[in-house]
């Protein structure tokens, strides 16, 4: 039976909010093991599973080596013995030595057992920019996750959600990506420490963060808070923008997007990795395909720009913009 962990309801950071979400998951279930570099003594680079092993102790919190792909593969072989192993990757740019371990055995290890393993693997990503990191910290790699079938792709962009997805996820028989907006762990919002309620969203079910009546904003983490703010802008100047927080990547709720679209006629996608091949190409040709009748123009895309990342004190030329998301809602528009 579940039971609260010892964590006060009020206002919690996004952070926050992940430490209570998998501090219930591990009071909840003895078979949840956290694995990550730093993790332990340190509480990871972003504190978010700070004091999880004083509390739990080190052979459930464990320390691991400097080894992306022995973090996974390890954590592959704990899910086969019955384990729900949780990863934590340190910054998005470090998951590609573990490339291999996720899109050909992680992946695929249900599928090639006709079902018969379950490979109940979690694994947090911190991801994006904003926070003027060096190269290979402010990544936003989840189009290639969601390209690889098997896995769920999901990302939070609110305390109450982080909390919630967290535990979901863990829970999921499925191994999961899970993505953590790093620029805003320190975002504060009132949360009810806990197990997931009854009624919450499930895991791949997009949310309406706002609504609205005359262009649908579809965002997901990071993008949500900017998407937010275009929001407010807009609507001191007589334009309403339903916003859609994703949530799930892969799968994709379409069931909520095209319920939105069939209202507002116009569709604006925002995420902070290139536009090209990224996640909001696939959205676009997917309403295009099943609201072109629908659609008052085109579907209009705002992401990064096709190039490396630049450096930290670029990054904000780079990054979507509440400019650039009011300039594509004018683009709905010209049409």
């Amino acid at each position: 039976m579940s039971t609260t962990a010892e964590v006060p309801a009020g206002e919690l950071t996004l952070g926050a909010a992940l430490n209570a979400g998998l501090r219930q998951a591990m009071a909840d279930d003895e078979s949840v093991i956290l694995v990550g570099e730093d993790i332990g003594a340190l509480g990871g680079v972003f504190r978010v599973t700070d004091g999880l092993r004083a509390e739990f102790g080190d052979h459930r919190v464990i320390d691991s080596l400097l080894a992306e792909s022995g973090i996974v593969g390890t954590a592959i072989g704990l899910a086969l013995r019955g384990y729900r192993p949780v990863c934590e990757i340190q910054f998005d740019g470090f998951v590609y030595p573990a490339f291999d371990q996720i899109v050909s055995q992680l992946a695929k290890l249900r599928a090639r057992s006709g079902g018969r393993l379950r490979i109940p693997v979690t694994i947090r990503i911190p991801c994006g920019g904003g926070i003027g990191a060096v190269e290979h910290h402010s990544e936003s790699n989840e189009a290639y996750f969601c390209h690889t079938a098997g896995l769920r792709v999901v990302a939070c962009a609110s305390p109450a959600d982080a909390h919630w997805m967290i535990q979901q996820a863990i829970a999921c028989d499925d191994p999961v990506i899970f993505y953590e907006p790093k620029r805003r762990y320190w975002d504060k919002a009132p949360v009810e420490p806990g197990p997931v309620p009854a009624d919450a969203p499930a895991l791949d079910q997009a949310r309406i963060a706002r609504a609205g009546a005359d262009v649908t904003v579809i965002a997901y983490g990071p993008a949500v808070r900017v998407a937010l703010d275009a929001a407010t802008v807009a609507e001191s100047e007589g334009r309403s923008l339903e916003v859609i927080d994703l949530r799930s990547l892969s799968p994709l709720d379409f069931g909520t997007l095209t319920a939105s679209v069939r209202k507002t006629g116009r569709v604006v996608v925002v995420h902070e990795a290139p536009t090209f091949c990224g996640l909001g190409a696939e959205i676009a040709a997917e309403i295009t395909e099943r609201c072109f009748h629908l659609l008052e123009a085109p579907v209009q895309r705002v992401g990064g720009w096709n190039t490396p990342y630049p450096p930290a004190r670029t990054e904000e030329h780079y990054l979507p913009d509440l400019d650039r998301v009011l300039d594509a809602v004018d683009g709905t528009y010209q049409y």
